[in-house]
């Protein structure tokens, strides 16, 4: 048996499956968001990127490496690593007040179609007609679910107003902000810089930008019962923690074209996540979404599933 070289090595699949955990990270955020909902977002995101940066650092020393070594980087390397992190939930929340959370979500998710795209400009990349039909089927399953509000339980149908354009303009920047860092990033990793053990150096100015961003537009309120603290932690730990960690070494050193179809999961199976913890209705949108999103990522990521002789 030979493997072609159409076909990643076993090294690619293994970082692409680390990748993948992120999308299964990803997963628990509107949950765990929801139990959470009682603290503003910028305060929120500014604990959860203390958590991370703490999470990254801790495991770096773990490793009998110095995480303040790391802290040295280009500027190039400083610009994206924070660009990308806090400039993505930057544009996100000014998405969201600025139009309809449900077409925001939507416009949003087009970040997943968008690094399937951008793969196609870095150097040894090849973008296959699987790659693009696996994630625009995602997107069709995306777009039927945020449009009965299944992602976040909003409620209500699309409907674009001219009105919220700007709001409609943040939520496209946001999109392309985190498809153009994830993207960027795999170039990074091509050429050897900023390895993923500087994320942690990433997380701590993100947290304190969003310190920033959260005493200038938001009244600081912590959580009132053992559940929302335990939410606001596990989000530190998980979605907006070890996620970036994982997500990054994935799209640095994995199939990143597979990784973008395959994150359609994500609001997939927060959705489910929502339904099975009573947060969320159960519909038969629902299933039909899956059947779309589950299609397009099995079509996106047949490079990982065949084998050549």
């Amino acid at each position: 048996m030979t493997v072609s070289s159409a076909v990643p090595d076993r090294s690619a699949n293994r970082a692409t499956l680390v990748g993948f955990i992120a999308i299964l990270l990803w997963a628990t955020l509107a949950p765990l968001a929801t139990l959470a909902s009682m603290v503003p977002p910028f305060q929120l995101v500014a604990t959860s990127f203390l958590l991370a940066f703490l999470v990254g650092s801790g495991w770096t020393a773990s490793r009998g490496d110095n995480p303040l070594r790391y802290f040295r980087q280009p500027a190039a390397a400083w610009a994206l690593g924070v660009g990308g992190l806090f400039g993505f939930h930057f544009l996100y929340f000014m998405a969201l007040q600025a139009a309809p959370p449900v077409e925001a979500n939507l416009i949003n998710y087009l970040w997943p179609l968008l690094i399937v795209l951008f793969s196609a400009l870095l150097p040894g990349e090849r973008l296959h007609s699987w790659h693009v039909g696996g994630a625009v089927a995602g997107l069709a399953g995306t777009a039927l679910l945020i449009a009965r509000g299944g992602t976040g339980g909003l409620g209500g149908g699309l409907s674009i107003d001219p009105a919220h354009l700007p709001g409609y303009a943040a939520a496209l920047a946001s999109a392309v902000t985190w498809a153009g860092y994830s993207v960027l990033r795999r170039r990074l990793g091509q050429i050897g810089e900023a390895p993923t053990d500087a994320v942690s150096a990433f997380c701590l100015v993100t947290a304190l930008l969003s310190l920033l961003c959260h005493l200038a537009l938001e009244r600081t309120v912590w959580p009132d019962t053992a559940i929302g603290w335990g939410a606001m932690l596990l989000l530190g730990l998980g979605p907006v923690g070890a996620a970036f960690f994982v997500w990054d070494y994935g799209v640095r050193h994995g199939d990143i074209r597979a990784l973008g179809a395959l994150s359609y999961l994500a609001p997939l199976l927060s959705t489910l996540l929502l339904v099975l913890f009573g947060l969320a209705a159960n519909s038969s949108i629902i299933w039909l979404s899956c059947a779309l999103i589950a299609g397009g990522s099995l079509l996106a990521s047949k490079d990982l599933l065949r084998r050549k002789d």
